[in-house]
């Protein structure tokens, strides 16, 4: 028996016992030892530090990650350190930035540190992005092909491309330093996150919104949520060419905003229901005095009459918010033509319901639902959430003649966003409200892990065609699938 395994095992070559792989004298396998048991611990102490050293050469990047990390925290001390000193603008960043660059030369020749090109070069943007922008998730906000970062505690980190997950290759240090980012995303802002609230939400200066959650309540860590703003608005020939709908279906929507439907884009997280709502926005137009309500400003409308409202949660106190339901409420009072809700997820629906039935025709939100009739299903719950003691029928009398029109959108399995459904609201039988499918996706099958399939017509002209005519727009038969072959 090695040495190693006698004194795991609770026995020593020095004790003067005898057992098994042991004798009397300090003699064993290793012979004699005059001074006892103490050479027996001073090689075991020997051997665990050399099986440290070699575990700590094996490990993937081991040494080098450390000594890297070791480097960038004691050069940005330096730099930070000179930057206190000097009093610079931070807001000037094209300044700073380039006497940062200064600094970091100055920085490694005293020090004499030799470093590659593309070395200096990454340690320099690293430690930029930790003094003026958002650390390790500065290079993921500025990749347009990203669409969504999360970040689940500070060593899992993955993104969103063309609707698949999967894992980033940049990670934090420790909690500490996810905080440090979070508190500059959301410190401009007027909010905070901290024990006592460690639910936030907020937007990066693009637009972008960030939603966090921190211990005790994310156990694995701090955990952030970003939805990346487009800082190219999607337009309707995108959606054209992404696939997302045909032609024919972007000449009836815009027929529809223009002749003032009251438009519903339902559809889960993640299906694109804000990018279509954007695009259906861009139809308004330019002469009509628009209200947008959101909790976090995502909108991009072009027009010149835009009045942005964003909702604002409670202060230290618990006091001061101010919720969707308020601003719609208050929006009635500013001479508006239309409103545009960011998104319906609780009282404020029966507002947006009264708003569409009172003058306000042409207005658009959102909401979350798996298909149009559960889409009027939300809206009953969100109606009921209100505090109203409504009878059900009459709630439902108010979508009937308030929602015109539904957009079901849908993300499918490989990560594509399409219109799924174009459905009618048409009126009330008895206790049902009366829906028309106008367009539906018909899914064909599935090639190389792509969906295949077509956005056709049902062959149902809308019962509403008449208010677009009145509008002075024509839709061909063609658009509805009359005299076409599918």
């Amino acid at each position: 028996m090695s040495l190693l395994r006698r004194i795991e095992k609770g026995g020593s070559g020095g004790s003067g016992s005898s057992g098994q792989g042991g004798s009397t004298g300090g003699s064993g396998p290793l012979g004699p030892d005059p001074t006892g048991g103490e050479n027996d611990e001073s090689k075991l102490a020997a051997m665990r530090q050399r099986r440290a050293s070699i575990a700590d050469q094996q490990r993937p990047g081991g040494r080098k990650e450390n000594s890297y990390i070791d480097l960038k925290e004691r050069v940005q001390k330096k730099l930070i350190s000179e930057l206190d000193h000097q009093s610079m603008d931070v807001t000037r960043k094209n300044e700073v930035r380039s006497h940062i660059e200064e600094l970091f030369n100055a920085i490694l020749a005293d020090e004499s540190m030799v470093l590659s090109r593309g070395e200096r070069h990454n340690l320099f943007e690293s430690i930029v992005a930790e003094i003026l922008g958002f650390g390790p998730l500065e290079t993921l906000l500025a990749d347009e092909t990203i669409t969504e970062i999360m970040v689940n505690g500070p060593k899992n980190i993955f993104i969103e491309q063309k609707g698949m997950i999967s894992r980033a290759n940049v990670t934090f240090e420790n909690d500490e330093h996810v905080m440090r980012i979070l508190d500059r995303i959301v410190a401009p802002l007027g909010r905070r996150v901290d024990e006592s609230s460690p639910l936030v939400d907020a937007r990066l200066p693009d637009g972008s919104r960030v939603n966090a959650v921190i211990r005790p309540i994310a156990l694995v860590g701090p955990t952030i949520t970003i939805r990346k703003f487009s800082k190219k608005p999607l337009t309707i020939e995108d959606l054209i060419r992404f696939g997302s709908m045909t032609k024919e279906i972007a000449e009836f929507l815009r027929a529809c905003i223009i002749s003032r439907l009251n438009t519903v884009v339902a559809g889960g997280t993640g299906s694109g229901k804000t990018t279509l709502l954007n695009v259906l926005s861009s139809f308004i137009p330019n002469n009509e005095r628009i209200v947008t309500i959101e909790n976090a400003a995502e909108l991009q409308l072009r027009q010149e009459h835009v009045v942005t409202l964003e909702s604002r949660p409670a202060n230290l106190e618990g006091k001061g918010a101010i919720t969707i339901q308020d601003l719609v409420v208050n929006s009635l009072r500013m001479r508006p033509d239309r409103i545009v809700v960011g998104e319906c997820r609780s009282g404020e629906a029966l507002d947006m319901l009264q708003a569409m039935n009172t003058g306000h025709d042409g207005s658009l939100t959102t909401l979350h639902a798996n298909t149009p009739r559960d889409s009027i299903s939300r809206l009953e719950v969100m109606c009921l959430m209100a505090g109203m003691d409504l009878p059900v029928r009459a709630i439902r009398e108010q979508i009937a003649s308030a929602v015109d029109l539904i957009c079901q959108q849908n993300r499918f399995r490989d990560g594509t966003r399409k219109i799924d459904k174009i459905t009618e609201v048409q009126g009330m039988e008895g206790e049902i409200i009366t829906m028309s499918d106008i367009f539906e996706f018909e899914q064909t099958g599935i090639e190389g892990g792509k969906i295949i399939g077509r956005i056709r017509p049902t062959g149902l002209r809308p019962k509403f065609i008449d208010r677009v005519e009145a509008a002075g727009i024509h839709l061909p038969p063609s658009v509805f699938g009359v005299g076409r072959q599918y």
